[in-house]
C-alpha cells in the first residue's frame, strides 16, 4: 500500500509538469518526514552522489556536441552519406540512417540527432521523391540512436545510479546500436524495392571522394572517443575531455567558422544542460535514499521471490512496464525512478547490469517515438509542416523493428556484453 501511494503521488506530481528534480525531491522529503521525522540525512546523501569524477563527462560531452553542431559538421556528414549510397534503391533512407548513426556518436542526444539530421535530410529526401511519411519515420527512428550509441547522456545517468561501469556501458551499446541501424537500413531498402520508382544517378567517384574528404573530421570523432576507451588509453572522463579538445581543434583550425562568441554560447549552453542534470541527480539521490529507508527495494525483491519469477520472466515484466511508462514519461524520469527500486532484485537474480542497461536504452528509444509523449515525434513535427498523426504513422514500422531488436537482445545477451568484457571490463 505504501509503495502504491508513493508512486501515485510521484506520478501525479510529474503529470502536473513540475520539474523532475522537484518531483523526486518533494516525494523524498515527504517520505523522510513521515518515517524519519526529519531530513538531516539528505545533505550527506546528495553530496555522496554528486562527488563523483564520472560526472565530469556530462558537461564535457555536451560541450563537444555543441561545438560540433555549431561548426555545422552535420551538413558535410549527410552530404557524404547521400553522395556515397544515395543512388541505390532506398539509398536516401540508408544515408539518413548512416548520418544519424554517426551524429549520434558525436552528440549523445536523440533529440539533437533528429533535429540536426532531419533539418538537412527531410527536404533532400522529398526533393528526390522519397515518400513523405517514410522520410519522417526514418529520421524520427534514426534519431533515437543517440540514446544507445555512445557517448550517451542517459547511459551516464544510469551508470551513476546503478554504479555500473560507464566505459563498459559505452562499449556495450556499440554492437546493438549498429545492429539497429542495419535493421533500419534494411527496412529502407526492402520498402523502397517493393515501392519501385526512380533512383538518383550515381554521383561518380570524384564527388564521392570529395564528400568523404570533407566529412573525414566528423568521421574521426567517434574513434577518438571510443577508441581511446577500448584501447585503455584513457578513462571515460578523459575521453570526454579528449573529445572536447578535438571538437574545438576541428571547429577552429579546419572549419574556421568558430569564434569567441560561439565558444561562449557553447559553454553557456553546456553549463545550463549540465546543471539541470545535476539537479535531477540530486533529486534522484534523495528519492533513492528515501525508498531505501522504507525498504521498498527489498520488498520488491521479496515479492519477486514469492512469485517465483526467474531472471528472464523478471526482465520481460520490467521491459513491459518501462515500455508503458515510456508512453507518458521522459527517459531521465524513467531511469531515476525505476533503477533504485529494481537494482537489489537484479543483483539477487544475478542479472548483468551492463546487459540490462542496454535493454533499458533500447526501451527508452522506443519511448522517443511512441505517443503521446514521444519527444522525437514532436521534434520532427516542429521542423516540418506535417501533422503529428502523419509523423506517428511514419514511425510506426520502426517501433516494430525496435521491439524485434529488443527481443533479440533479450535472447542473446552476448550482443551487448561481448565487446566490453573482451576489452577487459569485469563483470
Amino acid at each position: 500500500m505504501t509503495a502504491f501511494l508513493i508512486f501515485t503521488g510521484l506520478i501525479l506530481l510529474l503529470l502536473t509538469g513540475i520539474p523532475i528534480f522537484a518531483a523526486l525531491g518533494l516525494t523524498a522529503t515527504v517520505i523522510l518526514l513521515i518515517f524519519e521525522g526529519g531530513i538531516g540525512s539528505v545533505a550527506d546523501t546528495v553530496y555522496a552522489h554528486l562527488n563523483k569524477p564520472i560526472l565530469t563527462t556530462i558537461p564535457l560531452f555536451v560541450f563537444m556536441a555543441q561545438v560540433m553542431m555549431r561548426a555545422k559538421v552535420i551538413d558535410d556528414l549527410y552530404e557524404m552519406a547521400h553522395t556515397l549510397i544515395g543512388h541505390i534503391r532506398g539509398g536516401l533512407g540508408v544515408a539518413t540512417v548512416m548520418a544519424c548513426t554517426i551524429f549520434a556518436a558525436i552528440s549523445g542526444s536523440s533529440v539533437a540527432t533528429a533535429l540536426s539530421v532531419g533539418s538537412s535530410a527531410i527536404p533532400q529526401m522529398q526533393r528526390y521523391g522519397y515518400p513523405r511519411r517514410q522520410a519522417l519515420g526514418v529520421v524520427a527512428a534514426g534519431g533515437t540512436l543517440g540514446i544507445l550509441i555512445p557517448p550517451s547522456g542517459p547511459m551516464i545517468l544510469y551508470s551513476i545510479v546503478s554504479e555500473a561501469s560507464v566505459g563498459a556501458l559505452f562499449l556495450a551499446g556499440i554492437v546493438p546500436g549498429l545492429l539497429l541501424a542495419l535493421i533500419f537500413a534494411g527496412y529502407s531498402i526492402v520498402s523502397a524495392t517493393l515501392r519501385g520508382g526512380d533512383r538518383p544517378a550515381f554521383a561518380g567517384m570524384p564527388k564521392i571522394l570529395r564528400a568523404i574528404r570533407n566529412s573525414i573530421w566528423a568521421l574521426m570523432a567517434p574513434p577518438v572517443v571510443m577508441g581511446g576507451i577500448y584501447l585503455g588509453i584513457f578513462t571515460a572522463a578523459e575521453a570526454a575531455a579528449a573529445g572536447s579538445v578535438y571538437a574545438l581543434l576541428v571547429a577552429v583550425l579546419v572549419y574556421r567558422n568558430f569564434g569567441l562568441k560561439d565558444l561562449w554560447d557553447c559553454a553557456y549552453s553546456s553549463m545550463r544542460t549540465s546543471m539541470m542534470v545535476f539537479m535531477i541527480i540530486a533529486g534522484a539521490a534523495m528519492f533513492g535514499h528515501a525508498i531505501t529507508i522504507i525498504r521498498l527495494p527489498v520488498g520488491v525483491t521479496e515479492m519477486v521471490a514469492e512469485i517465483g519469477l526467474g531472471p528472464l520472466g523478471f526482465m520481460l515484466m520490467v521491459m513491459a512496464m518501462i515500455f508503458v511508462m515510456g508512453m507518458f514519461f521522459e527517459s531521465i524520469a524513467i531511469i531515476l525512478i525505476t533503477t533504485p527500486i529494481l537494482l537489489p532484485t537484479m543483483n539477487a537474480l544475478e542479472i548483468d547490469l551492463v546487459w540490462y542497461g542496454v535493454l533499458l536504452m533500447i526501451n527508452l528509444e522506443l519511448a522517443m517515438i511512441t505517443p503521446p509523449v514521444g519527444m522525437n515525434l514532436f521534434v520532427i513535427k516542429g521542423i516540418t509542416d506535417a501533422s503529428l498523426t502523419e509523423v506517428v504513422r511514419g514511425a510506426f514500422p520502426y517501433v516494430l523493428l525496435m521491439l524485434f531488436g529488443l527481443v533479440l537482445l533479450l535472447m542473446m545477451p552476448g550482443l551487448a556484453t561481448w565487446l566490453p568484457y573482451s576489452a577487459g571490463f569485469g563483470r
